[in-house]
């Protein structure tokens, strides 16, 4: 296994953290790996926002459905993506993940709150005051990891096939 193989088997979804800040450092890594993700014609359609203020961190948990621990997050990632762009929640997602594993490889939990779809996302936008030209993809609570749950993994050969699927 290497570096990068280590880092994304170690990954799991955090909702407790230790009530401490996340290095700057370590934020400015992590929107790095996000702004690099791959994206359909390269257009890049994402806009990420960070929120470290309490009070803005209790309203968006209050209006999430599964975010209540978002409260108690050091910093709030949130990706916007341009509703114009065709793919924009391909590419957004991937900007997501890139952001959850640069993350992780400075020993930072974080997990995925779904937002696209969801009926909370125009409410969020208004909030940050995000342009009507983007609709939320994802929330990604972050912060020290205080507990960690790690839920089991399906088997590989259980969820992969090679050239044609063969019923068992």
């Amino acid at each position: 296994m290497n570096v990068i193989t280590a880092v994304i088997k170690g990954r799991h979804s955090i909702r407790k953290f230790k009530p401490a800040p996340v290095d700057e450092a370590f934020i400015h890594e992590a929107l790095e790996c996000a702004v690099h993700a791959p994206t359909a014609m390269n257009l890049q359609p994402w806009l990420i926002g960070v929120v470290r203020d309490k009070g803005t961190l209790g309203k968006i948990a209050g209006l999430t459905d599964h975010g209540k621990f978002i409260s108690e997050a050091a910093v709030c990632f949130v990706v916007f993506g341009e509703r114009t762009a065709k793919y924009y929640l391909e590419d957004c997602s991937a900007a997501t993940e890139n952001l959850i594993l640069g993350l992780h490889s400075y020993g930072v939990g974080s997990c995925w709150v779904a937002g696209d779809k969801k009926e909370y996302a125009e409410d969020i936008r208004k909030l940050l005051d995000v342009p009507e030209k983007y609709t939320l993809v994802s929330l990604v609570p972050a912060g020290l990891p205080d507990d960690v749950a790690i839920a089991a993994k399906k088997e590989t050969k259980k969820v992969v096939f090679f050239d044609k699927f063969k019923k068992e």
